[in-house]
């Protein structure tokens, strides 16, 4: 993944499970491989297909996880070569009891499901991912059992950043394509860009975009300079950054007229593709509530696992 020859993919998010992942519905069951592949006395759990199932030698701690459950809106799912999926080794300890493991396509009881019609973002596939007694390694379960949960706020903070760096880069190719136009757009003898309104939107763009990279940009050191003080900054970048480019979007359509409507243009496309941005990696909602959180203090059962 680091030199770029494959990709991976995060899988959280459940059909009843988004801002609430500790009520994800994954489960993760360990069975000895004998059990598995009914060599001893045990029943099999499952036939497998010969040609997908991992061999017994391939297996050398003799156990393995099967997964079962269904995971949503799993972005580049189908095109991953490592998916990180969440799932839960003792449902009984609700958020506590979930694990996290590493699953590649190739294991039995895997499989792509449905792909989503989106509004935006069309070119990054977001899928269904279906286990099905999907047989996972032991040696590929990444930490302990009952770390998942923290393992995946940990992953989201460090995303969150990166939604927020997104969301900056829209709004600067948006800003861009305004000034573009504006300076070519005429109306009323002259360019649109000397009346008031459309310089009062531009200057307006320009501000924000300039408030959210910087606070993405300090989220960013904070994590690699001081990872145990980030706090809440995360949360703070995304949600600033995630609603500026929604409203910058706006105003650049708007700016665009009639055309910025039209699917020839660039701005129409960056309208459909930032409206997820507020979604995805925590809602604003749930950025709210952690920052709240942070200042004023919240008793466990108030805290929220954001996805």
């Amino acid at each position: 993944m680091a030199a770029g020859e494959t990709l991976g993919a995060f899988c959280l998010t459940e059909p009843a499970a988004g801002s609430d992942a500790a009520g994800i519905q994954a489960t993760a069951r360990r069975v000895k491989v004998r059990e598995q592949v009914g060599v001893g006395a045990s029943a099999p759990t499952f036939a497998a297909p010969a040609t997908s199932a991992l061999a017994a030698e391939e297996l050398p701690s003799g156990e393995v996880y099967l997964l079962n459950g269904t995971k949503t809106w799993v972005t580049n799912g189908s095109a991953a070569g490592v998916l990180l999926v969440f799932a839960k080794t003792d449902p009984a300890a609700g958020g506590k009891g979930i694990s996290a493991f590493l699953v590649e396509p190739r294991f039995a009881g895997f499989r792509v499901g449905r792909h989503e019609d989106k509004m935006g973002q069309r070119s990054s596939p977001s899928v269904e991912i279906l286990l099905n007694d999907c047989v996972v390694p032991v040696e590929n379960r990444l930490g302990e059992e009952g770390q998942g949960l923290k393992i995946a706020l940990s992953a989201l903070d460090g995303g969150r950043i990166g939604i927020a760096a997104q969301a900056v880069g829209l709004a600067q190719g948006a800003l861009e394509e305004t000034v573009k136009y504006a300076k070519q757009r005429k109306a009323f003898g002259k360019n649109i860009s000397e009346f008031q309104a459309i310089q009062w939107m531009i200057a307006d763009i320009q501000t924000e975009i300039e408030a959210a990279r910087g606070l993405t940009y300090y989220a960013a050191w904070l994590k690699d300079a001081h990872p145990n003080k980030m706090g809440a900054s995360a949360s703070k970048a995304k949600l600033y950054a995630s609603e500026m480019v929604n409203r910058v979007v706006y105003k650049a359509v708007q700016a665009h007229g009639a055309v910025g409507y039209s699917r020839e243009t660039d701005v129409e496309r960056m309208y459909r593709d930032a409206r997820v941005i507020t979604i995805y990696e925590g809602t604003s909602e749930v950025q709210r509530m952690i920052i709240a959180r942070e200042l004023l203090g919240a008793p466990d059962k108030q805290k929220v696992a954001a996805s």
